[in-house]
Protein backbone atom coordinates (compact mmCIF):
# COMPACT_ATOMS: atom_id res chain seq x y z
CA UNK A 1 0.00 0.00 0.00
CA UNK A 2 1.41 3.36 -1.05
CA UNK A 3 0.83 6.25 1.36
CA UNK A 4 1.86 9.79 0.35
CA UNK A 5 2.70 12.03 3.29
CA UNK A 6 2.06 15.72 2.64
CA UNK A 7 5.16 17.59 3.84
CA UNK A 8 4.27 21.02 2.40
CA UNK A 9 4.96 22.82 -0.86
CA UNK A 10 7.78 22.54 -3.38
CA UNK A 11 8.95 25.39 -5.57
CA UNK A 12 8.41 23.48 -8.82
CA UNK A 13 5.84 20.69 -8.47
CA UNK A 14 3.33 22.15 -6.04
CA UNK A 15 2.67 19.75 -3.16
CA UNK A 16 5.70 17.95 -1.71
CA UNK A 17 4.87 14.35 -0.85
CA UNK A 18 6.91 11.68 0.88
CA UNK A 19 6.32 7.99 0.13
CA UNK A 20 5.84 6.47 3.58
CA UNK A 21 6.47 2.89 2.50
CA UNK A 22 9.71 3.91 0.77
CA UNK A 23 10.71 5.94 3.83
CA UNK A 24 10.32 2.88 6.06
CA UNK A 25 12.77 1.02 3.83
CA UNK A 26 15.35 3.77 3.25
CA UNK A 27 15.44 5.98 6.41
CA UNK A 28 15.78 9.78 6.67
CA UNK A 29 18.39 12.30 7.83
CA UNK A 30 17.42 15.91 8.68
CA UNK A 31 20.11 18.55 9.17
CA UNK A 32 19.87 22.22 10.07
CA UNK A 33 21.21 24.78 12.52
CA UNK A 34 19.24 25.71 15.61
CA UNK A 35 16.17 27.66 14.54
CA UNK A 36 16.06 26.26 11.01
CA UNK A 37 12.81 24.35 11.63
CA UNK A 38 14.00 20.77 12.21
CA UNK A 39 11.57 20.09 15.06
CA UNK A 40 8.75 21.64 13.03
CA UNK A 41 9.61 19.29 10.13
CA UNK A 42 9.66 16.24 12.42
CA UNK A 43 6.33 17.26 13.95
CA UNK A 44 4.78 17.64 10.47
CA UNK A 45 6.05 14.18 9.50
CA UNK A 46 4.77 12.61 12.72
CA UNK A 47 1.35 14.23 12.50
CA UNK A 48 0.81 13.29 8.86
CA UNK A 49 1.94 9.68 9.30
CA UNK A 50 0.36 9.02 12.73
CA UNK A 51 -2.77 7.27 11.31
CA UNK A 52 -0.69 4.93 9.15
CA UNK A 53 2.30 3.68 11.14
CA UNK A 54 3.41 3.11 14.73
CA UNK A 55 5.79 5.81 15.98
CA UNK A 56 8.50 6.10 18.60
CA UNK A 57 10.01 9.52 19.35
CA UNK A 58 13.25 9.91 21.32
CA UNK A 59 12.73 13.42 22.70
CA UNK A 60 15.66 14.98 24.62
CA UNK A 61 13.85 18.29 25.32
CA UNK A 62 10.28 17.12 25.94
CA UNK A 63 8.96 19.04 22.90
CA UNK A 64 6.93 16.19 21.39
CA UNK A 65 4.90 15.15 24.44
CA UNK A 66 2.05 17.32 23.11
CA UNK A 67 1.41 14.63 20.47
CA UNK A 68 -0.27 12.64 23.22
CA UNK A 69 -3.28 14.98 23.43
CA UNK A 70 -4.04 15.03 19.70
CA UNK A 71 -2.83 11.66 18.41
CA UNK A 72 -2.82 9.43 21.50
CA UNK A 73 0.92 8.89 21.88
CA UNK A 74 1.92 7.39 25.22
CA UNK A 75 4.54 9.46 27.06
CA UNK A 76 7.26 7.32 28.66
CA UNK A 77 9.18 9.21 31.33
CA UNK A 78 12.84 8.16 31.15
CA UNK A 79 13.42 8.56 34.91
CA UNK A 80 13.40 4.78 35.28
CA UNK A 81 16.01 2.08 35.44
CA UNK A 82 17.55 0.85 32.21
CA UNK A 83 16.03 -2.60 32.73
CA UNK A 84 12.54 -1.07 33.06
CA UNK A 85 13.00 0.95 29.87
CA UNK A 86 14.13 -2.14 27.98
CA UNK A 87 11.07 -4.12 29.10
CA UNK A 88 8.73 -1.22 28.29
CA UNK A 89 10.21 -0.97 24.79
CA UNK A 90 9.57 -4.68 24.22
CA UNK A 91 5.93 -4.27 25.24
CA UNK A 92 5.64 -1.20 22.99
CA UNK A 93 6.55 -3.34 19.99
CA UNK A 94 4.31 -6.17 21.13
CA UNK A 95 1.19 -4.01 21.48
CA UNK A 96 2.05 -1.56 18.64
CA UNK A 97 1.57 1.60 20.70
CA UNK A 98 3.03 4.92 19.56
CA UNK A 99 5.20 6.45 22.29
CA UNK A 100 7.31 9.49 23.13
CA UNK A 101 10.40 8.77 25.25
CA UNK A 102 10.70 11.97 27.31
CA UNK A 103 14.33 12.53 28.33
CA UNK A 104 13.77 16.03 29.72
CA UNK A 105 15.42 16.70 33.06
CA UNK A 106 18.25 14.15 32.65
CA UNK A 107 21.86 15.06 32.08
CA UNK A 108 23.53 14.07 28.82
CA UNK A 109 25.01 10.80 30.05
CA UNK A 110 21.72 9.69 31.60
CA UNK A 111 19.92 10.57 28.36
CA UNK A 112 22.37 8.46 26.37
CA UNK A 113 21.95 5.47 28.67
CA UNK A 114 18.16 5.74 28.71
CA UNK A 115 17.93 6.07 24.93
CA UNK A 116 20.31 3.13 24.45
CA UNK A 117 18.23 0.94 26.77
CA UNK A 118 14.94 1.85 25.08
CA UNK A 119 16.24 1.47 21.52
CA UNK A 120 17.92 -1.78 22.50
CA UNK A 121 14.62 -3.13 23.82
CA UNK A 122 12.88 -2.29 20.54
CA UNK A 123 15.72 -3.75 18.49
CA UNK A 124 15.79 -7.02 20.46
CA UNK A 125 12.03 -7.64 20.30
CA UNK A 126 10.83 -11.10 19.29
CA UNK A 127 10.53 -11.76 15.57
CA UNK A 128 6.76 -12.10 15.91
CA UNK A 129 6.54 -8.37 16.73
CA UNK A 130 8.67 -6.97 13.91
CA UNK A 131 5.96 -4.57 12.74
CA UNK A 132 6.92 -1.31 10.98
CA UNK A 133 7.85 1.48 13.40
CA UNK A 134 8.93 5.03 12.56
CA UNK A 135 11.70 5.81 15.08
CA UNK A 136 12.37 9.56 15.26
CA UNK A 137 15.48 10.73 17.14
CA UNK A 138 15.83 14.48 17.64
CA UNK A 139 19.28 15.95 18.35
CA UNK A 140 20.88 12.73 17.10
CA UNK A 141 24.40 14.12 17.57
CA UNK A 142 23.89 13.66 21.32
CA UNK A 143 23.29 9.92 20.95
CA UNK A 144 25.72 9.17 18.10
CA UNK A 145 28.64 11.59 18.58
CA UNK A 146 31.46 11.56 16.06
CA UNK A 147 34.06 11.97 18.81
CA UNK A 148 34.36 11.32 22.53
CA UNK A 149 33.10 14.12 24.74
CA UNK A 150 32.65 14.74 28.43
CA UNK A 151 30.54 11.61 29.00
CA UNK A 152 32.03 8.26 29.96
CA UNK A 153 33.22 5.88 27.26
CA UNK A 154 30.75 3.25 28.44
CA UNK A 155 27.72 5.52 27.97
CA UNK A 156 28.98 6.71 24.58
CA UNK A 157 29.54 3.15 23.35
CA UNK A 158 26.10 2.02 24.53
CA UNK A 159 24.33 4.93 22.85
CA UNK A 160 26.38 4.78 19.65
CA UNK A 161 25.83 1.03 19.41
CA UNK A 162 22.05 1.45 19.75
CA UNK A 163 21.98 4.18 17.08
CA UNK A 164 24.14 2.08 14.76
CA UNK A 165 21.80 -0.89 15.17
CA UNK A 166 18.81 1.35 14.43
CA UNK A 167 20.24 2.80 11.23
CA UNK A 168 22.29 -0.17 9.95
CA UNK A 169 20.33 -3.26 11.01
CA UNK A 170 16.92 -1.94 11.97
CA UNK A 171 15.27 -2.21 8.56
CA UNK A 172 14.87 -6.01 8.69
CA UNK A 173 13.30 -5.64 12.13
CA UNK A 174 10.81 -3.06 10.90
CA UNK A 175 12.60 -0.09 12.50
CA UNK A 176 12.85 2.96 10.22
CA UNK A 177 15.23 5.56 11.62
CA UNK A 178 14.53 9.27 11.19
CA UNK A 179 17.36 11.27 12.75
CA UNK A 180 17.75 15.04 13.04
CA UNK A 181 20.95 16.87 13.88
CA UNK A 182 22.18 20.43 14.13
CA UNK A 183 25.60 19.61 12.71
CA UNK A 184 26.59 16.78 10.41
CA UNK A 185 30.21 17.12 11.50
CA UNK A 186 29.23 16.11 15.06
CA UNK A 187 27.25 13.05 13.92
CA UNK A 188 28.98 9.68 13.58
CA UNK A 189 29.58 8.95 9.91
CA UNK A 190 28.53 5.30 10.05
CA UNK A 191 25.13 6.40 11.39
CA UNK A 192 24.58 9.23 8.90
CA UNK A 193 25.75 7.16 5.93
CA UNK A 194 22.91 4.63 6.28
CA UNK A 195 20.20 7.18 5.42
CA UNK A 196 19.07 7.34 1.80
CA UNK A 197 16.70 10.34 2.16
CA UNK A 198 17.90 13.81 3.15
CA UNK A 199 16.29 17.09 4.15
CA UNK A 200 18.96 19.77 4.48
CA UNK A 201 18.09 23.07 6.16
CA UNK A 202 19.94 26.27 6.90
CA UNK A 203 23.57 25.91 7.92
CA UNK A 204 26.52 28.29 7.96
CA UNK A 205 29.71 26.36 8.75
CA UNK A 206 31.79 25.35 5.73
CA UNK A 207 32.38 21.79 6.97
CA UNK A 208 28.64 21.17 7.43
CA UNK A 209 27.79 22.71 4.06
CA UNK A 210 30.44 20.56 2.38
CA UNK A 211 29.06 17.36 3.93
CA UNK A 212 25.49 18.34 3.06
CA UNK A 213 26.46 19.07 -0.55
CA UNK A 214 28.35 15.78 -0.73
CA UNK A 215 25.31 13.82 0.50
CA UNK A 216 23.05 15.58 -2.00
CA UNK A 217 25.49 15.16 -4.89
CA UNK A 218 25.98 18.91 -5.30
CA UNK A 219 29.20 20.79 -5.98
CA UNK A 220 30.74 23.22 -3.52
CA UNK A 221 29.37 26.33 -5.28
CA UNK A 222 25.82 25.03 -4.99
CA UNK A 223 26.39 24.42 -1.28
CA UNK A 224 26.30 28.18 -0.69
CA UNK A 225 22.51 28.08 -0.99
CA UNK A 226 22.23 26.44 2.44
CA UNK A 227 23.20 29.76 4.02
CA UNK A 228 20.25 31.50 2.38
CA UNK A 229 17.50 29.05 3.37
CA UNK A 230 14.75 30.56 5.50
CA UNK A 231 13.20 28.93 8.55
CA UNK A 232 11.15 25.90 7.50
CA UNK A 233 12.78 25.69 4.05
CA UNK A 234 14.74 22.53 3.19
CA UNK A 235 16.40 20.89 0.21
CA UNK A 236 15.09 17.32 -0.19
CA UNK A 237 16.63 14.33 -1.93
CA UNK A 238 15.99 10.61 -1.80
CA UNK A 239 13.88 7.77 -3.20
CA UNK A 240 11.01 8.61 -0.83
CA UNK A 241 10.91 12.31 -1.84
CA UNK A 242 12.66 13.24 -5.07
CA UNK A 243 15.35 11.81 -7.31
CA UNK A 244 16.83 15.29 -7.75
CA UNK A 245 17.51 18.00 -5.12
CA UNK A 246 14.13 19.63 -4.51
CA UNK A 247 13.60 22.81 -2.42
CA UNK A 248 10.48 22.46 -0.27
CA UNK A 249 8.69 24.49 2.38
CA UNK A 250 7.33 22.54 5.34
CA UNK A 251 3.60 22.94 5.92
CA UNK A 252 1.72 23.88 9.09
CA UNK A 253 1.28 21.58 12.10
CA UNK A 254 -1.68 20.89 14.36
CA UNK A 255 0.20 20.63 17.66
CA UNK A 256 2.86 22.86 19.15
CA UNK A 257 5.87 22.38 21.34
CA UNK A 258 5.76 23.27 25.02
CA UNK A 259 8.85 25.42 24.58
CA UNK A 260 8.93 28.08 21.88
CA UNK A 261 11.47 30.66 20.81
CA UNK A 262 11.40 33.79 23.02
CA UNK A 263 9.55 36.75 21.49
CA UNK A 264 10.46 40.39 21.94
CA UNK A 265 8.06 42.15 24.31
CA UNK A 266 8.23 45.76 25.55
CA UNK A 267 9.79 46.31 28.97
CA UNK A 268 7.38 47.30 31.75
CA UNK A 269 7.45 50.81 33.14
CA UNK A 270 10.11 51.14 35.81
CA UNK A 271 8.42 51.25 39.23
CA UNK A 272 9.31 54.01 41.60
CA UNK A 273 10.30 51.57 44.34
CA UNK A 274 12.48 49.33 42.13
CA UNK A 275 15.19 49.17 44.81
CA UNK A 276 12.71 47.93 47.40
CA UNK A 277 11.38 45.27 45.00
CA UNK A 278 14.84 43.90 44.35
CA UNK A 279 16.54 44.13 47.74
CA UNK A 280 13.60 43.41 50.05
CA UNK A 281 13.20 39.71 50.80
CA UNK A 282 9.82 38.09 50.21
CA UNK A 283 8.80 35.76 53.11
CA UNK A 284 7.72 33.12 50.58
CA UNK A 285 11.27 32.88 49.28
CA UNK A 286 12.35 31.22 52.52
CA UNK A 287 10.16 28.20 51.73
CA UNK A 288 11.71 27.71 48.30
CA UNK A 289 15.12 26.04 48.29
CA UNK A 290 17.91 27.78 46.43
CA UNK A 291 19.22 25.43 43.77
CA UNK A 292 22.73 26.14 42.61
CA UNK A 293 24.67 24.07 40.19
CA UNK A 294 27.95 23.03 41.84
CA UNK A 295 31.08 24.34 40.16
CA UNK A 296 32.92 21.86 37.97
CA UNK A 297 35.74 20.03 39.75
CA UNK A 298 39.27 21.19 38.96
CA UNK A 299 41.09 19.10 36.35
CA UNK A 300 43.21 16.33 37.87
CA UNK A 301 46.94 16.82 38.05
CA UNK A 302 49.42 14.68 36.14
CA UNK A 303 50.30 12.71 39.28
CA UNK A 304 46.63 11.95 39.92
CA UNK A 305 46.17 10.75 36.35
CA UNK A 306 49.20 8.48 36.63
CA UNK A 307 47.90 7.11 39.93
CA UNK A 308 44.51 6.39 38.34
CA UNK A 309 46.16 4.54 35.47
CA UNK A 310 48.25 2.51 37.92
CA UNK A 311 45.19 1.57 39.96
CA UNK A 312 43.25 0.65 36.83
CA UNK A 313 46.00 -1.72 35.79
CA UNK A 314 46.29 -3.23 39.25
CA UNK A 315 42.60 -3.87 39.70
CA UNK A 316 41.41 -6.66 37.45
CA UNK A 317 37.94 -6.27 36.08
CA UNK A 318 35.46 -9.01 37.03
CA UNK A 319 35.06 -11.62 34.35
CA UNK A 320 31.79 -11.10 32.46
CA UNK A 321 29.22 -13.84 32.61
CA UNK A 322 28.45 -15.48 29.28
CA UNK A 323 25.66 -17.59 27.88
CA UNK A 324 28.17 -20.23 26.79
CA UNK A 325 29.10 -23.22 28.96
CA UNK A 326 32.11 -22.75 31.19
CA UNK A 327 35.37 -24.25 29.96
CA UNK A 328 36.82 -27.07 32.07
CA UNK A 329 40.28 -25.67 32.78
CA UNK A 330 41.70 -29.01 33.91
CA UNK A 331 40.58 -30.69 30.68
CA UNK A 332 41.90 -27.77 28.63
CA UNK A 333 45.33 -27.89 30.29
CA UNK A 334 45.53 -31.64 29.81
CA UNK A 335 44.72 -31.26 26.11
CA UNK A 336 47.39 -28.56 25.75
CA UNK A 337 49.94 -30.84 27.43
CA UNK A 338 49.02 -33.60 24.98
CA UNK A 339 49.49 -31.22 22.05
CA UNK A 340 52.88 -30.13 23.38
CA UNK A 341 53.95 -33.79 23.76
CA UNK A 342 52.98 -34.46 20.14
CA UNK A 343 54.85 -31.36 19.04
CA UNK A 344 58.04 -32.33 20.85
CA UNK A 345 57.90 -35.92 19.55
CA UNK A 346 59.28 -34.60 16.26
CA UNK A 347 63.03 -35.29 16.30
CA UNK A 348 63.70 -32.02 14.46
CA UNK A 349 61.70 -29.92 16.93
CA UNK A 350 64.85 -28.95 18.78
CA UNK A 351 66.26 -27.30 15.67
CA UNK A 352 63.12 -25.36 14.64
CA UNK A 353 62.75 -21.77 15.78
CA UNK A 354 60.07 -20.71 18.22
CA UNK A 355 57.89 -19.01 15.60
CA UNK A 356 57.67 -22.21 13.51
CA UNK A 357 56.88 -24.31 16.58
CA UNK A 358 54.19 -21.84 17.66
CA UNK A 359 52.45 -21.98 14.27
CA UNK A 360 52.52 -25.79 14.38
CA UNK A 361 51.14 -25.64 17.92
CA UNK A 362 48.19 -23.42 16.89
CA UNK A 363 47.31 -25.77 14.03
CA UNK A 364 47.35 -28.80 16.35
CA UNK A 365 45.16 -26.93 18.87
CA UNK A 366 42.57 -26.24 16.16
CA UNK A 367 42.66 -29.88 15.05
CA UNK A 368 42.04 -31.08 18.61
CA UNK A 369 39.42 -28.31 19.16
CA UNK A 370 41.06 -26.94 22.29
CA UNK A 371 38.38 -24.73 23.95
CA UNK A 372 39.02 -21.06 24.65
CA UNK A 373 41.76 -18.82 23.33
CA UNK A 374 45.09 -20.58 22.64
CA UNK A 375 48.07 -19.51 24.78
CA UNK A 376 49.84 -16.40 23.56
CA UNK A 377 53.44 -16.53 22.36
CA UNK A 378 55.05 -15.67 25.77
CA UNK A 379 52.99 -18.39 27.49
CA UNK A 380 53.83 -20.83 24.70
CA UNK A 381 57.56 -20.22 25.21
CA UNK A 382 57.14 -21.22 28.83
CA UNK A 383 55.17 -24.35 27.87
CA UNK A 384 57.88 -25.19 25.34
CA UNK A 385 60.64 -25.00 27.94
CA UNK A 386 58.77 -27.36 30.29
CA UNK A 387 57.71 -29.73 27.47
CA UNK A 388 61.31 -30.20 26.42
CA UNK A 389 61.97 -31.70 29.83
CA UNK A 390 58.75 -33.71 30.36
CA UNK A 391 59.50 -34.91 33.94
CA UNK A 392 57.65 -37.86 35.42
CA UNK A 393 54.75 -37.29 37.81
CA UNK A 394 56.81 -37.90 40.97
CA UNK A 395 59.49 -35.43 39.92
CA UNK A 396 56.95 -32.86 38.75
CA UNK A 397 55.21 -32.95 42.15
CA UNK A 398 58.42 -32.56 44.20
CA UNK A 399 59.39 -29.32 45.94
CA UNK A 400 62.75 -29.34 44.21
CA UNK A 401 61.14 -29.26 40.77
CA UNK A 402 58.85 -26.40 41.76
CA UNK A 403 61.90 -24.49 42.98
CA UNK A 404 63.66 -25.24 39.70
CA UNK A 405 60.68 -23.85 37.78
CA UNK A 406 60.85 -20.68 39.89
CA UNK A 407 64.56 -20.29 39.19
CA UNK A 408 64.01 -20.79 35.45
CA UNK A 409 61.57 -17.87 35.34
CA UNK A 410 64.51 -15.52 35.94
CA UNK A 411 66.14 -16.69 32.70
CA UNK A 412 65.41 -15.81 29.10
CA UNK A 413 63.08 -18.01 27.06
CA UNK A 414 65.80 -19.60 24.92
CA UNK A 415 67.80 -21.05 27.86
CA UNK A 416 65.00 -22.14 30.20
CA UNK A 417 64.73 -25.56 28.55
CA UNK A 418 68.46 -26.28 28.96
CA UNK A 419 68.38 -25.26 32.63
CA UNK A 420 65.34 -27.44 33.37
CA UNK A 421 66.92 -30.51 31.70
CA UNK A 422 69.99 -30.11 33.90
CA UNK A 423 67.79 -29.61 36.99
CA UNK A 424 65.75 -32.72 36.18
CA UNK A 425 68.92 -34.78 35.83
CA UNK A 426 70.10 -33.49 39.22
CA UNK A 427 66.79 -34.20 40.98
CA UNK A 428 66.53 -37.73 39.53
CA UNK A 429 70.23 -38.58 39.88
CA UNK A 430 70.67 -39.08 36.13
CA UNK A 431 73.90 -38.54 34.26
CA UNK A 432 74.87 -35.03 33.27
CA UNK A 433 73.68 -34.47 29.67
CA UNK A 434 76.30 -34.37 26.94
CA UNK A 435 77.23 -31.30 24.93
CA UNK A 436 75.31 -32.67 21.93
CA UNK A 437 72.14 -33.07 24.00
CA UNK A 438 72.40 -29.57 25.45
CA UNK A 439 73.11 -28.13 21.99
CA UNK A 440 69.93 -29.74 20.61
CA UNK A 441 67.90 -28.25 23.48
CA UNK A 442 69.49 -24.86 22.81
CA UNK A 443 68.47 -25.11 19.14
CA UNK A 444 71.95 -25.43 17.65
CA UNK A 445 74.39 -28.07 16.35
CA UNK A 446 77.42 -26.38 17.98
CA UNK A 447 78.77 -28.14 21.07
CA UNK A 448 80.97 -25.16 21.93
CA UNK A 449 77.88 -22.93 22.27
CA UNK A 450 76.43 -25.48 24.72
CA UNK A 451 79.62 -25.37 26.80
CA UNK A 452 79.56 -21.55 26.83
CA UNK A 453 75.97 -21.71 28.08
CA UNK A 454 77.03 -23.94 30.99
CA UNK A 455 79.74 -21.43 31.83
CA UNK A 456 77.12 -18.66 31.78
CA UNK A 457 74.94 -20.64 34.22
CA UNK A 458 77.94 -21.11 36.50
CA UNK A 459 78.83 -17.41 36.42
CA UNK A 460 75.29 -16.58 37.58
CA UNK A 461 75.63 -18.94 40.53
CA UNK A 462 72.94 -21.36 39.36
CA UNK A 463 75.18 -24.41 38.96
CA UNK A 464 78.66 -25.59 39.94
CA UNK A 465 80.55 -27.72 37.41
CA UNK A 466 83.32 -30.20 38.28
CA UNK A 467 85.06 -33.12 36.61
CA UNK A 468 85.88 -36.49 38.23
CA UNK A 469 89.09 -38.46 37.73
CA UNK A 470 87.66 -40.16 34.60
CA UNK A 471 86.90 -36.84 32.89
CA UNK A 472 83.16 -37.16 33.50
CA UNK A 473 81.22 -33.92 34.09
CA UNK A 474 79.03 -33.32 37.17
CA UNK A 475 76.62 -30.38 37.55
CA UNK A 476 75.63 -29.45 41.12
CA UNK A 477 72.69 -27.13 41.99
CA UNK A 478 73.32 -25.28 45.30
CA UNK A 479 69.75 -23.95 45.49
CA UNK A 480 68.22 -27.40 44.96
CA UNK A 481 70.68 -29.36 47.09
CA UNK A 482 71.14 -31.92 44.29
CA UNK A 483 73.67 -32.82 41.62
CA UNK A 484 73.77 -34.97 38.51
CA UNK A 485 75.59 -38.27 38.15
CA UNK A 486 78.85 -38.17 36.16
CA UNK A 487 78.27 -37.89 32.41
CA UNK A 488 80.52 -37.87 29.32
CA UNK A 489 80.60 -34.35 27.81
CA UNK A 490 81.55 -35.80 24.42
CA UNK A 491 78.80 -38.42 24.50
CA UNK A 492 76.01 -38.76 21.92
CA UNK A 493 72.69 -36.92 21.87
CA UNK A 494 70.60 -39.23 24.05
CA UNK A 495 67.31 -37.43 23.34
CA UNK A 496 67.26 -37.88 19.55
CA UNK A 497 66.93 -41.70 19.49
CA UNK A 498 64.19 -41.73 22.14
CA UNK A 499 62.05 -39.10 20.43
CA UNK A 500 62.65 -40.62 17.03
CA UNK A 501 61.48 -44.00 18.33
CA UNK A 502 58.46 -42.44 19.96
CA UNK A 503 57.47 -40.92 16.67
Amino acid sequence: MQVAIDMGQSRTDGAAHMDLEELLATRLLVQGNSGSGKSHLLRRLLEQSAPWVQQCVVDPEGDFVTLADKFGHLVVDATRTEAELTRIAARVRQHRVSVVLNLEGLDVEQQMRAAAAFLGGMFDADRDYWYPVLVVVDEAQLFAPAAAGEVSDEARKLSLGAMTNLMCRGRKRGLAGVIATQRLAKLAKNVAAEASNFLMGRTFLDIDMARAADLLGMDRRQAEQFRDLARGHFVALGPAISRRPLPITIGAVETSARSTSPKLTPLPDAPADAADLIFTQDPKELTRPVVRRPPPPPPPSTNELLAQVARARAEREPEPTTLFPEIDEAEREETIRTVMAELMSDPDAGFRNTAQLYQDFLVRCRIRRVPGEPPALPAFKRLLAVARVAPDEETAASDGWQQALTLSETLTDDVQGVFLVLAQAALTGASCPSDATLARLYGTHSASRARRLLTWFEERGLIVLRTDFRGQRIAAFPDLGAETAPGDPAGPDILAPERGAAE
